[in-house]
């Protein structure tokens, strides 16, 4: 595993993790700010507005071209005040030599003849300095653009206090910090600096935070660069920075952007990776103390660790649940649930009210009213009805395509990062037989945020109006016109209703039903199409005339579950809806299974209801049954126990 990863991984050139000069660095992270001397003057400089913005002037601005004043001291400088300077023209400014002190020196002032150093790179001008200029002529000062308004002086700080001068005694500073106690050299503080990020086999930034970490620094860099390299750091301390000079946004860690799915097999992986180091660590022991010529691999090798991590994963995990098998809904609800609990996730009880709330990202990926009631509301979802899992573990849902006010057949799927670059209309926007939207202003959403928008601007449309929904709350008729709270409930029992002996269609549906039966694997459905040759309550034989391989037979047999007993003790029983002598096509129902009635899920049954008070009887929620329902069997359901 290990050798695979290094091999995947690319090699990072030299220039690519070796450090740079704190000039350098003050020329990566600053602007610089040229003056140049006029004599009797003061000091020309390029007028940049935006620098100005916010700014109040403690001397007299004047025009270098004119040597008037343009604006006058003590005027605070405005975005409308900077415009018009630019439109009249002033492109130089003069400042006076005062102005100088306390700015910072961007590049060393060397003397060209003897080498004399007069100023290093992050210096600060003093009148000592000034003074120095004068004397040595030095008509030309590059200074960095620190204004402490809109940039801060942080990173010349950092470096003024920083008491390393060379990389060396960095590393061997960085060394002493990790390895406290151990004497440095610095060979040894050069290979564990370098294992720290730099090396392949130690670190493994993993193919999703290289994504993000493109996405949020706007790098284009391949997902097989799973080390760190020396632009990576600088990228995220400039982006640090910014945020403490007020620019940029801080990442909210309720985005889906920034949550992702880790699947069974991801965990899986993780658990079976740890059984294999211990498995790693006992061979090497077992080999310092045994004869190398006489020694067989199976003297060496022990499975056990590694087998006793995956037993332990799916025996012991919080994650690893016993199956409920109430009714087919419930068995596929319960294989779409997402949790936040468990290894590696959040504890109920530190679980506050940000992680529980619904997120505009959830729309379309994860049900905003599927939940439990009590101490998990919120940490346990339910994958919405289009969504599904990226590579990387991000939730995508889909949508259809818009162009120039028209929607495309194209469906897209999007991740919630991609998601927040577009305007997205509703599917319920009216459009015309052409598929044009039709109305002037089209209700769209974009980055979270509800807007009006002209239909040519539209990018794309939800696919239906069910995808924002989950399996079980897609199968409520009339949702819409629903209590949020009661449609909570009503999505929750509808996982709770036991089988029946007669299962009935409802007459008022969704259209999701012969889909969730189909989905659940309750019914059986035909693999080829064919004629049904043979049938009995136990199997259903049919003939395919589909054309067969050489590796397949002319014949599929479907066997039944007959009476079995299910995780919850409901019965799972299937009926053949067959005759012999039908045909069949691939995909096509065959067999009814529990709960499930001609193919579509069937969890109650149609039944007259009278609202009517009687002798108080109904009284807190009671309900009067008449006598029919029991003695026709309407509810009557069968339970299978099992006795030790």
């Amino acid at each position: 595993l290990r050798e695979k990863r290094t091999d995947s991984a690319k090699p990072l050139l030299p220039e690519e993790v070796t450090g740079i000069s704190p000039e350098g660095v003050l020329d990566y992270f600053y602007d610089t700010v040229e003056f140049d001397r006029v004599k009797k003057k003061g000091w020309k400089t390029e007028f940049i507005g935006d620098r100005l913005r916010g700014v109040k002037l403690t001397s007299d601005m004047v025009n270098a071209k004119t040597n008037r004043v343009a604006v006058k001291a003590g005027t605070k400088m405005t975005p409308r005040l900077i415009r018009e300077l630019i439109e009249k023209g002033l492109k130089e400014q003069i400042v006076p030599t005062e102005d100088l002190i306390g700015r910072y020196v961007a590049s060393d002032i060397v003397n060209g003849k003897t080498g004399e150093v007069y100023a290093e790179a992050g210096d600060e001008i003093t009148e000592e300095l000034l003074e120095t200029f004068d004397d040595e002529k030095i008509d030309k000062v590059v200074t960095l653009a620190i204004d402490h308004v809109n940039v801060g002086p942080y990173i010349r700080n950092t470096l003024a206090v920083d008491k390393n001068t060379t990389r060396e005694e960095a590393l061997i500073d960085i060394y002493r910090v990790m390895r406290p106690g151990e004497p440095p050299t610095l060979e040894t503080a050069e290979n564990l600096f370098g294992s720290l990020f730099f090396d392949a086999e130690r670190y493994d930034l993993s193919a999703v935070g290289r994504v993000k970490m493109n996405s949020r620094l706007g790098f284009e860099t391949e997902d097989t660069v799973r080390v760190l390299r020396k632009q990576d750091i600088m990228e995220v301390v400039r982006t640090m920075v910014e945020l403490k000079d007020g620019r940029g946004d801080i990442d909210d860690i309720d985005h889906l952007g920034n949550r992702r799915v880790r699947s069974v097999g991801e965990l899986m992986e993780n658990q079976y990776r740890v059984g294999l180091l211990r498995m790693e660590r006992a061979i090497r022991e077992r080999m310092s103390s045994v004869d190398i010529d006489t020694v067989m691999p199976h003297d060496l090798i022990n499975a056990k660790p590694a087998a006793a991590a995956v037993r332990e994963f799916f025996g012991s995990s919080q994650l690893s649940q016993f199956m409920d098998q109430t009714n087919p809904l419930s068995e596929i609800t319960h294989k779409r649930r997402l949790s936040a609990l468990g290894p590696g996730g959040l504890t109920r009880e530190r679980a506050g009210f940000e992680v529980r709330d619904v997120h505009p990202t959830h729309y379309g990926r994860i049900c905003p009213i599927e939940t439990p009631e009590g101490p998990n509301i919120g940490l346990i979802n339910s994958l919405a009805t289009f969504a599904r899992v990226n590579k990387y573990g991000f939730i995508e849902t889909p949508y259809r395509k818009v162009e120039k006010g028209k929607v495309v057949n194209d469906v897209e799927y999007m991740s919630a990062m991609v998601e927040s670059r577009f305007t997205i209309a509703q599917a319920n926007a009216v459009v015309d037989e052409k598929g044009k939207l039709t109305e002037e202003l089209v209700s769209s959403r974009k980055n979270g945020d509800f807007l009006m928008v002209q239909p040519d601007d539209v990018e794309y449309i939800d696919v239906s109006p069910k995808q924002l929904v989950s399996v079980a709350t897609a199968l409520i008729p009339f949702l819409e016109n629903d209590d949020a709270n009661r449609a909570l409930m009503g999505s929750n029992m509808m996982r709770q209703a036991v089988p029946l002996i007669r299962s009935e269609a409802p007459l008022v549906g969704t259209g999701m039903e012969a889909t969730v039966a189909r989905d659940s694997g309750a019914t059986i459905v035909a693999k080829r199409s064919g004629k049904v040759d043979q049938i009995d309550a136990t199997r259903i034989v049919i003939s395919a005339t589909e054309e067969k391989s050489h590796s397949e037979t002319g014949v599929d047999i479907y066997n039944l579950l007959k009476f079995q007993r299910s995780n919850q003790n409901t019965y799972l029983h299937q009926r053949p809806l067959v005759k012999v002598g039908d045909t069949v096509k691939a995909g096509d129902t065959i067999a009814d299974g529990p709960s499930t009635d001609l193919g579509d899920l069937a969890l109650g049954r149609n039944v007259l209801v009278a609202f009517m008070p009687w002798q108080g009887y109904n009284f807190e929620d009671s309900i009067l049954i008449s006598e029919r329902i029991v003695r026709d069997d309407v509810f009557t359901s069968i339970h299978i126990e099992e006795f030790e």
